[in-house]
């Protein structure tokens, strides 16, 4: 007769279909909420709002404003300043994005982490 080797965790054994309902159920919340967070959107603003660039809770850009009469166009630096600008927008909109992701996200992932109960999110098995 051949021992069952999860007996000693306890509770008679070990419901590899609970397990994988757990993970499917796990895995349609992070995509709905990945789906929500495409849907949201940040603004990233510099220069005391020069440039506004718009980017989805992913980091998508998705928008970019430049204020009338901050830039004339004709001025190679003028173009290059512009160009900077644009990018400290999005990094100020992108960092927005991560920080909205990570609450949306945070607490469907907290238990992804590997801790005492084995990286999954579930309570660490009996011993005793």
């Amino acid at each position: 007769m051949t021992q069952n080797p999860f007996d000693a965790l306890g509770g008679g054994g070990f419901d590899m279909n609970a397990l994988l309902q757990q993970a499917q159920q796990m895995q349609q919340q992070l995509e709905e909420a990945q789906a929500d967070l495409a849907r949201q959107t940040v603004d990233g603003t510099v220069a005391g709002g020069a440039v506004t660039v718009t980017a989805n809770g992913v980091g998508e850009l998705v928008g970019v404003t430049i204020r009338a009469g901050e830039f004339d166009g004709t001025d190679p630096d003028d173009l290059s300043d512009l160009s900077d600008l644009i990018v400290a927008a999005y990094r100020d909109a992108r960092a927005k994005s991560e920080a909205l992701a990570g609450e949306s996200l945070g607490p469907l992932t907290d238990g992804l982490g590997g801790g005492a109960g084995g990286g999954l999110g579930f309570p660490p098995p009996s011993l005793g």
